[in-house]
């Protein structure tokens, strides 16, 4: 698929407005150019930020939407009342700008905890952003909304349905602040076909529950993780129930796709860690584990370091939770059994073992026993530049 072939009927507007300091552009817009059928998945996290707010209540109220506004820089979270309300005087500068009503725009931002919205930059910057909607692209989109991100997320897919071929393109943005039990800082979802709502919106749960609600930085829960997907129907590619498996797939693909490239690009990340459970007496149980496991500082930190330190991991099993015996446990590192039996059955100073440690991935897989429960997560490491970039966030 090229790079240029995206979901038809969207446009794409950036601008920069001054939301962070470094003059990159911090504000964008994806418009369709009909309404679209609508998901969302929003942060677990109680202190749930304004625009996460103000986007549940415009969904509760059964709109039909046509575009979101995403601006990085300032969180628009811990700011009370008057946060929500700066939200909606955003949506209102920016649909007089596109030519939409308010109720038609989702609304979404990242950035520092506690910042109210800077409305007069938000003022200033409407007649740029309405300047270039249909000059900027999903690469542009995904550019803008970044924040500590070293480079933009984006994937692409097409999917072959009875009707025609559609087209889905995912942008994503977060690199800290990632454990979320929903989608994972800002993402969204563009697709072509068109998909009944309410099958739109299972699917799209399903899809992030196999990849970004798998996904973990630092344990940490923003307060404004939020995930959009649309699908317009401008193809003229109309899914079918019956061909609800072969859609998941694809977006399953691109949310993968995108988790990974979170992981990847995590604060100061050197590895992405493959926890990889199976053999648990349930699916809950082996979630406890590569949670437990893919959350500990000391099985990240070893990592990092390209230390086969299987004691931490066998420690962080232990308490993990989950249901298992000791005995039947088993622990390898990139395919090499290093665990079985209750102790070490390979040397820590084997040298296929360090090889197994200095790629980008590293692969640890754990089998909990005979039963059918298995398990996956991507974790990042963790390192001294991680510390780094968090000590000085707000300097």
């Amino acid at each position: 698929m090229n790079a240029w072939d995206s979901p038809l009927g969207y446009k794409y507007a950036t601008a920069s407005a001054g939301f962070r300091e470094n003059g990159r552009r911090d504000l964008a817009l994806a418009l369709s150019e009909r309404p679209a059928a609508t998901a969302a998945l929003f942060t677990s996290n109680r202190f749930n930020a304004a625009p996460v707010r103000v986007a549940r209540g415009l969904l509760a109220a059964g709109g039909r939407f046509r575009a979101v506004l995403f601006n990085a820089g300032q969180a628009n979270a811990g700011t009370g009342g008057q946060g929500e309300e700066d939200c909606r005087e955003t949506l209102r500068l920016a649909a007089a700008a596109a030519g939409l009503n308010p109720e038609e725009i989702l609304p979404a931002s990242t950035g520092i905890i506690g910042d109210r919205l800077n409305l007069s930059l938000w003022e200033r910057t409407m007649p740029a952003l309405a300047a270039d909607l249909g000059k900027s692209s999903p690469e542009d989109f995904a550019g803008a909304i970044m924040t500590t991100d070293r480079f933009p997320k984006i994937a692409r897919a097409e999917v072959r349905l009875a009707g025609g071929v559609a087209r889905l393109c995912g942008m994503a943005k977060g690199a800290g602040m990632i454990c979320p039990n929903m989608a994972t800082m800002l993402a969204l979802l563009l697709c072509d076909a068109e998909v009944e709502e309410d099958l739109w919106k299972r699917l799209t749960a399903e899809a992030v529950r196999l990849s970004f609600n798998r996904v973990s930085v630092d344990g940490d829960t923003s307060t404004n993780d939020t995930l959009y997907a649309l699908a317009n129907g401008a193809s003229g590619v109309r899914a079918r129930a019956d061909e609800a498996s072969v859609l998941q797939e694809s977006m399953t693909e691109i949310l993968s796709r995108l988790a990974y490239m979170l992981v990847e690009d995590g604060e100061g990340a050197t590895k992405v860690i493959h926890v990889r459970v199976s053999g648990a007496p349930s699916d809950a149980d082996a979630e406890k584990a590569a949670r437990s496991i893919g959350n500990s500082q000391l099985v990240k930190t070893a990592m990092y370091g390209q230390d086969a330190n299987w004691g931490r991991i066998i420690a962080a099993l232990g308490r993990s939770g989950a249901e298992f015996l000791p005995e039947e446990a088993r622990l390898a590192f990139g395919g090499l059994e290093v665990f079985r039996n209750g102790m070490s059955c390979m040397s820590e100073d084997d040298p296929a073992l360090a090889e197994s440690l200095k790629g980008r991935d590293i692969f640890l897989d754990l089998s909990l026993g005979g039963g059918r429960g298995s398990y996956t997560l991507l974790a990042s490491d963790l390192t001294h530049k991680y510390i780094d970039i968090n000590a000085e966030y707000r300097s």
